[in-house]
């Protein structure tokens, strides 16, 4: 299961810069689409970082419920 969260967490990260390319290609052309893709880029750069804390506490207190 770990395996799976670490895909999903990096996978977070993969959209972020996509959508930052996007933001990126689309500068000139179209400002609503750059809002939305910039509003995309901050959404799935705070997933990673809250998946990967919550990931963190889960593995943390498994090892502490092996250790009992």
């Amino acid at each position: 299961m770990n395996r799976y969260l670490k895909f999903f967490e990096y996978a977070y990260i993969v959209f972020a810069i996509l959508s930052i390319v996007e933001v990126v290609r689309s500068w000139g052309v179209d400002q609503d689409r750059v809002y939305i893709f910039m509003f995309f880029t901050v959404l799935f750069t705070f997933l990673f970082f809250f998946r990967r804390r919550f990931r963190k506490k889960f593995e943390k207190r498994k090892r502490e419920q092996q250790g009992q």
